[in-house]
């Protein structure tokens, strides 16, 4: 699988395609909002401090921020940064690089990260992006993250990296519904916590 650097050394154009593609999905009336719903029921109160971890254009973020929450975002592309600014100017968008902790303030009750993030990072940067979220992460805090299989990153390897990067599994599903998690399953939503003993049911 690719990182998104070397998406974008390939084709250039790939952001404001990509951009373009999310902007007809809307238009289309798609339903561009199953992860935001997930994370609003997972905050545990309103107004929560949110943080959209590679965010792109801020369809997740800016859907938290109208339903009340503390929204920032960050993402290593540009382009799409200028995007979420546009579209969602009452949130923060920040130009940054996980794998070395360009991550905007701290103390989040919510870290989400969609839209196959984690597998468009370097693999030895993997780790290190995990460790500088959970060092964000409040410490009540929730992490969601959430990405689909077949992309280089197997879905028991990610769980082992968020052990060793210092947080632990509080639920695995296999939608942003919430439907179970199986060894069958195509994607996968982790719900992570620090520290904290997985529960059995969870490997």
């Amino acid at each position: 699988m690719p990182t998104w650097k070397e998406v974008l050394a390939a084709n250039p154009d790939h952001s404001e395609q990509y951009a373009a593609r999310w902007r007809t999905f809307a238009a289309q009336g798609r339903d561009l909002d199953g992860e935001a719903r997930l994370l609003d029921a997972l905050a545990r109160r309103r107004g929560a401090r949110i943080l959209d971890a590679g965010c792109g254009t801020g369809r997740v973020g800016g859907v938290l921020a109208t339903r009340g929450h503390q929204v920032t975002g960050v993402d290593l592309d540009p382009v799409l940064i200028s995007h979420a600014r546009a579209d969602f100017p009452d949130c923060r968008w920040e130009v940054g690089d996980l794998t070395v902790g360009e991550i905007p303030g701290r103390d989040y009750d919510l870290i989400v990260s969609a839209g196959n993030v984690m597998t468009f990072l370097p693999v030895d940067g993997r780790v290190s992006a995990l460790r500088y979220l959970a060092g964000v992460l409040a410490e009540n805090g929730r992490m969601v993250i959430g990405f689909g299989a077949g992309r280089g990153y197997g879905f028991d390897e990610f769980i082992d990296d968020t052990v060793e990067a210092g947080l632990q599994p509080q639920h695995r599903w296999s939608t942003w519904e919430a439907d179970p998690f199986t060894p069958e399953s195509d994607f996968q939503v982790a719900v992570l916590v620090h520290g904290r003993p997985p529960a059995e049911s969870l490997r």
